[in-house]
């Protein structure tokens, strides 16, 4: 069957759909609840992720973006298919050879992982960041800093720090119970996933004041704008809006009752032009 094909921009060596597959439903993580993370768990068997990967190259999304836990399953898939993977990593002195077998399976782009390099942008030992960069770029993948908080894009930049990449999450959404009292006046429940209408415009922002390819990824609140067609619609389009030609977005999709795949598609070729 023919493929179809997808708006890509340049990446290194190589070039990635502007839509991307991540992993967030196939692991089960949806940041909406236990019942739903079980649902998602139910649904994703080990024979279903590579029907879903096959729908998405099919599609034409040419990029796949998780972790290690997902790295057997991306194997497997090119026993039958073709498509990039990028990483998440962390400098884990328990799993010393993470690195090594992340490249070695033909990862392209390895990503410091975001939840850590936030933990420790918030407790000053953002230059432990630094240093495992480096040891990605000795790796030999594309060099890449994940975050939820556009300050450390701003800092990373001001240091002139050697990265080809950045995954940007558009919702800073871990504040600490005294800032979300500082910006709301009240702590909304729960603490740990809240989603401000004001962050992506500032991530946006961010973007575009680098000059490397920036991947965006939540673009949909973890699923909160999946409710409404017409909310997905213009999440795509608000971003695509904001965001360079040469960024992309990585989405989680659930295609169980709907072809989420053929429709995110689509919103990246109708809205991609809209970035300048």
């Amino acid at each position: 069957m023919p493929q179809a094909t997808l708006p890509q921009i340049q990446f290194g060596d190589h070039t990635l759909s502007r839509l991307i597959a991540g992993s967030n439903t196939i692991n089960g993580g949806s940041h909406l609840s236990r019942f739903v993370n079980a649902q998602m768990k139910r649904y994703f068997t080990p024979e279903q992720v590579q029907r879903f990967l096959a729908h998405c190259q099919e599609l034409g999304i040419n990029t796949y973006q998780s972790g290690k836990g997902n790295l057997d399953a991306y194997t497997q898939y090119l026993e039958h298919g073709k498509l990039h993977f990028l990483s998440l990593w962390r400098d884990d002195p328990d799993d010393p050879t993470a690195l090594d077998e992340l490249v070695s399976a033909g990862t392209i782009g390895v990503f410091h992982h975001g939840e850590v390099t936030d933990t420790m942008w918030k407790s000053g030992r953002i230059d432990q960041v630094r240093e495992a960069c480096k040891k990605i770029r000795d790796s030999g993948a594309m060099v890449g800093v994940s975050t939820h908080m556009p300050d450390v894009v701003d800092h990373i930049l001001s240091e002139g720090w050697d990265v080809d990449t950045f995954m940007c999450c558009v919702y800073e959404r871990h504040r600490t119970r005294e800032e979300l009292r500082a910006l709301l006046g009240h702590v909304p429940i729960p603490v740990n996933e809240v989603y401000l209408e004001d962050d992506p415009p500032r991530m946006f922002k961010m973007m575009r004041q680098t000059e490397v390819p920036c991947l965006a990824f939540k673009i949909l609140a973890a699923g909160r704008l999946c409710d409404k067609p017409e909310w997905t619609e213009a999440a795509f389009k608000a971003t695509f809006e904001q965001i360079k030609a040469n960024d992309a977005v990585i989405v989680g999709m659930y295609p169980e009752y709907e072809d989420q795949v053929a429709l995110n598609a689509e919103y990246v070729r109708r809205f991609s032009p809209l970035s300048k």
